[in-house]
């Protein structure tokens, strides 16, 4: 997976996920078909023959009557088209149907399960690559296209979906599109909202904490460092935001107008914006701080001083364990 980041792969190892993602956006006589009770994750990696393992996969398996179904998922990160798409799932789906004979889950005699392989495409750019491996290969007359494979994917691109398409569906995966294409306080206050509503009760609980997770995630790569309540409760969560996100608006508003009048100049501006990078380096470290604490309890001056002097990418990773990790060990591993 392209730039993979496992907070998606933690969304997409809870089963209402992939459920919401099969009944909100697979064509309907498909899912129809699907037993969505039966929805199990596999084990997501393949042995190749030169031993390198794949770890970057999402897959799941569901009842068609007496039968199983494997679901395939890709969550491409990529803002360029992967023009060989085709081919890559080929091969994904080729190593599963592999694994399942080495471990003699299909045996000699029998037929292989059949796979729905999704590729959910994240970029900005509209997606050109072909969806089926036959397109990408040389076409030659006198009956060769019959040897030729055949093998497509169902693409969802996520810009495709309209604000107004994905406001009506009362669907987990479509609430996550919106606060991703849409990142004010406003947006995130009433998605929260009604996820809160949503996935009330104990079964939902590990779901609410890795779309948490999965938040911060998405406002920190936005240049947001805001604390996020250890907390799996989403309106909470939401309430925090809201307001920290209005501090952080209000605060850096006000000191970029102090800086351009102060200089009067560009390079003034981009000093005093390099400064408030740095505060806000500074303030996402003392988060982490408090965080661990209100989890682990007191701190000792070693955990300290690395979080002080961390670069920004392993506070994140670490803040991201924050809610998961059974011991602070296993936060800062």
């Amino acid at each position: 997976m392209a730039e993979h980041d496992n907070s998606y792969k933690l969304l997409f190892s809870e089963p209402k996920m992939v459920r919401d993602l099969l009944t909100g956006f697979i064509p309907e006589e498909l899912v129809d078909q699907l037993d969505l009770q039966t929805l199990e994750p596999v084990r997501s990696s393949f042995v190749t023959d030169d031993l390198r393992d794949r770890e970057d996969d999402i897959i799941w398996r569901v009842r068609r009557k007496e039968r199983w179904v494997y679901v395939y998922l890709l969550v491409e990160f990529q803002s360029k088209v992967d023009y060989w798409m085709a081919l890559r799932l080929l091969v994904y789906v080729g190593l599963l149907w592999q694994d399942l004979v080495r471990t003699k889950q299909v045996k000699r005699g029998q037929k292989l399960p059949p796979v729905l392989p999704i590729v959910l495409y994240r970029g900005k750019r509209p997606w050109t690559a072909a969806v089926d491996i036959a397109d990408l290969v040389l076409p030659l007359p006198g009956g060769f296209d019959r040897f030729h494979p055949h093998s497509s994917y169902l693409l969802l691109e996520e810009n495709r979906y309209s604000d107004e398409v994905l406001a009506g569906l009362q669907n987990v995966v479509a609430a996550l599109f919106r606060l991703e294409r849409n990142r004010t306080r406003e947006r995130y206050g009433e998605v929260l909202k009604a996820l809160g509503k949503w996935l009330r009760g104990p079964e939902n609980e590990s779901l609410r904490r890795a779309i948490i997770i999965w938040i911060k995630r998405v406002l920190w790569k936005s240049g947001i460092e805001i604390d996020i309540p250890a907390t799996d409760n989403l309106e909470e969560a939401g309430s925090m935001m809201e307001q920290n996100l209005r501090e952080i608006v209000r605060t850096g508003t006000r000191k970029g107008r102090q800086e351009g009048r102060q200089e009067g100049r560009q390079e003034g501006r981009q000093e005093g914006l390099q400064e408030g990078l740095q505060e806000g380096r500074r303030e996402a470290r003392q988060i982490l701080i408090r965080q661990l604490e209100r989890r682990f309890g007191p701190l000792d001056e070693k955990i300290r001083e690395r979080v002080a002097t961390a670069n920004l990418e392993s506070v994140m990773e670490w803040a991201d364990r924050v809610l998961t990790a059974g011991r602070l060990e296993d936060v800062l591993a």
